[in-house]
Order: structure tokens, then sequence, then C-alpha cells
């Protein structure tokens, strides 16, 4: 279990250091309108994205 848990964290941070690599101007717009977001916008865009994953993981599983 905690092999397949370091094994999930690496693969994040292999898909997060992705946009930055292939196209760091793309990733710095990205940064600087979040900065513009109101900080309930950016909880729920994240409580949305946890859904999404925990929904994935319900249908591979």
């Amino acid at each position: 279990m905690l092999q397949e848990l370091i094994v999930a964290a690496c693969l994040v941070l292999v898909l997060e250091g992705m946009l930055p690599f292939l196209s760091p101007r793309l990733w710095r717009q990205t940064m600087q309108s979040l900065l513009a977001l109101q900080e309930r916008q950016i909880r729920m865009a994240g409580f949305v994205s946890m859904l999404i994953g925990v929904g994935l993981l319900y249908v591979l599983n």
C-alpha cells in the first residue's frame, strides 16, 4: 500500500512538471491568471478536481 502511494505521488510530480517543461510561457500565464481569482474560486476548483479524481478512481477500480 505504501509503495503504491509513493508511486502515485511520483506520477503527480511528473504530470505537474510537464506543463512548465513543455511550455513555460503558458505555465507562467496560467499562474498569473490564478492570482486574479478569489480564494473561494480556487478552493472550488480544487474541490471539483478532487471529486473528478475520486470519481475516476472509482470507475477504474
